[in-house]
């Protein structure tokens, strides 16, 4: 059992938000996070809208691949964070979790994902200092 505190994000593809959070996270975080992403609808493959705007902050999301929500995940995870995925995600006893709502980047331009993105990253950011860990930039 790990003593770092671990964290899921969960949205329906695992193909865009969840996808840049962890990304995000993992970022910054370094290894002082556990971190882990998951659909309840897993796509084929991650948006590549997605991955062009991680890549624009130095961000590699090229190897990710989305990943089924199962409940090994939840229950291995301190801190549930949620991202449009209503009712399908399993809920227990002892877990932190959020709810964070975004537009959901699938079918939009780089335009409109860059927002998403960077709202994202305040986030992130907000969550790193609630868990009391420090950016590793």
């Amino acid at each position: 059992m790990s003593d770092k505190p671990s964290v899921l994000f969960v949205c329906v593809h695992n193909a865009g938000r969840s996808q840049m959070a962890a990304g995000l996270l993992t970022h910054l975080a370094g290894d002082a996070v556990e971190v882990r992403s998951a659909g309840s609808v897993p796509a084929e493959s991650v948006n590549p809208v997605a991955v062009e705007a991680m890549r624009e902050i130095g961000i590699d999301l090229t190897t990710a691949q989305p990943k089924p929500l199962t409940v090994d995940a939840v229950e291995a995870s301190d801190v549930v964070i949620t991202m449009g995925c209503g009712d399908t995600c399993p809920v227990f006893p002892g877990k932190r979790y959020l709810d964070w709502e975004l537009d959901d980047p699938a079918g939009q331009p780089i335009e409109r994902v860059r927002p998403v993105r960077d709202e994202i990253a305040r986030r992130v950011e907000t969550l790193l200092a609630e868990l009391g860990v420090s950016p590793s930039r």
